[in-house]
């Protein structure tokens, strides 16, 4: 990392900017919120482990279906306006939920298909979203912009869930009443934005249309280098599902130390993020891609033999930190090595990516624990992650050279 002379600009002299990042954050923030009121509330109803599983597939089912005509409609439609329709039926769905809950007639079956309603609106609110930084920055200044972006996204993760336990205990109704308002407030940040959508001639979606961001990244063995590198590593090193485990049987912290333990990561990633929004990424950005996959898969290894809460916790912070980096690279490439009328599909597609990663991650650390032991499934993961990054290495020379990320441009 090395100063910049982009870093002396002031980011949020940017027009828009503030109104973008104030929507993703409280869009956010409220999902976080939601998303611990729904777990508990669903629980409470039904006492069931297989319920709060249903929860986690209402969710993630309709974003599969959904996110490739998502991203066609990203790049035909205004997508402003697509990110404010979706960002208003989720704030007036969560008010049904907070209404309901205080009514005491929500129940499972509706808390189903309420999340697998919020689920539609991600797959088609989220490819839209993240062209907007793009559209509202140049090129030079798209790292420090990413990285403040991630910043809040962080804060958001570890506000939300802390702040909507605490408020469970005034009732469900409540945290859904402060999602509602969050919802709302992102819809009106969004609809301040400035920004103008260009017309373009409609493409009728066919398949090809539809499916075009894969088309796309298969032409461009770099940015497919990136995107598939961090789906691996995920993948592999999914040491987050398996931290109750870790904190009851291994590290004999109870609740306490299972709290601290969720949020190391995301103070890790929050810690490097604010850095890199003041010092960005300078030369070799594709070496510092790689080397912070390895330092992922590294502390992925020392998080899984460790009987120490100190070390753990540091070991996930570290992991948490250098995940950023790779996000950030991975961002760049997409954002600004996309031309805008494909960014849609090419975001649609990077999203399937974080989500089946995520969720598939969690699976295959479930399944390997079950089969081999928790301890040995998360250090064999972390050693698949540092085996993938030297294969990759290998396999993308492009990505390996990789320079500076504002001098990325569509090609």
């Amino acid at each position: 990392m090395e100063d910049h002379p982009a870093a002396a600009t002031p980011l949020l002299s940017q027009p828009g900017l503030g109104a973008a990042l104030t929507s993703r954050t409280l869009g956010a923030f409220s999902s976080q919120v939601q998303a611990v009121a729904v777990g508990w509330q669903v629980y409470a109803l039904t006492h069931s482990a297989a319920a709060l599983g249903f929860v986690g597939l209402a969710q993630f089912l309709p974003m599969v279906a959904f996110i490739f005509p998502a991203g066609h409609a990203a790049d035909q439609h205004d997508r402003r306006r697509i990110v404010i329709t979706c960002q208003a039926i989720e704030a007036f769905a969560a008010a049904f939920m907070a209404l309901a809950s205080f009514a005491h007639f929500l129940a499972p079956g509706m808390i189903y298909g309420l999340v697998a309603l919020f689920g539609i609106c991600r797959a088609f609110e989220m490819p839209a979203q993240q062209t907007f930084l793009p559209s509202l920055v140049p090129a030079s200044l798209f790292p420090r912009a990413a990285a403040l972006s991630s910043s809040l996204f962080q804060v958001a993760s570890i506000a939300g869930p802390s702040l909507g336990g605490l408020l469970y205990g005034l009732g469900a109704g409540v945290c859904y009443a402060l999602c509602a308002a969050g919802f709302a407030i992102a819809a009106l940040a969004t609809a301040s934005m400035k920004f103008r959508f260009p017309a373009r001639a409609r493409q009728p979606a066919t398949l090809a249309a539809v499916f075009g961001g894969i088309s796309f990244l298969r032409r461009r063995p770099t940015m497919l280098g990136a995107l598939s590198l961090d789906l691996f590593a995920v993948l592999l090193g999914g040491a987050t599902a398996m931290l109750p485990l870790f904190a009851t049987d291994i590290l004999h912290a109870g609740p306490w130390g299972l709290g601290l333990l969720r949020a190391a990561p995301a103070i890790g990633a929050l810690l490097v993020a604010t850095i890199l929004a003041r010092y960005p990424l300078g030369r070799h950005a594709g070496r510092w891609m790689f080397v912070s996959v390895m330092i992922f898969g590294i502390a992925t290894i020392v998080f899984g033999f460790s009987r120490s809460i100190p070390v753990s916790i540091a070991a996930l912070a570290v992991l948490g930190g250098a995940d950023v980096i790779s996000v950030m690279v991975r961002s760049a490439l997409v954002q600004l090595g996309t031309p805008d009328e494909m960014r849609g599909r090419v975001s649609a597609v990077n999203m399937l990516f974080i989500g089946s990663s995520n969720q598939l991650g969690e699976f295959e650390s479930g399944m390997l624990a079950s089969a081999i032991g928790a301890v040995p499934a998360v250090v064999v993961g972390g050693i698949g992650t540092l085996v993938i990054t030297a294969l990759w290495m290998g396999l993308f020379p492009g990505l390996r050279n990789l320079d500076r990320l504002g001098d990325i441009k569509p090609d």
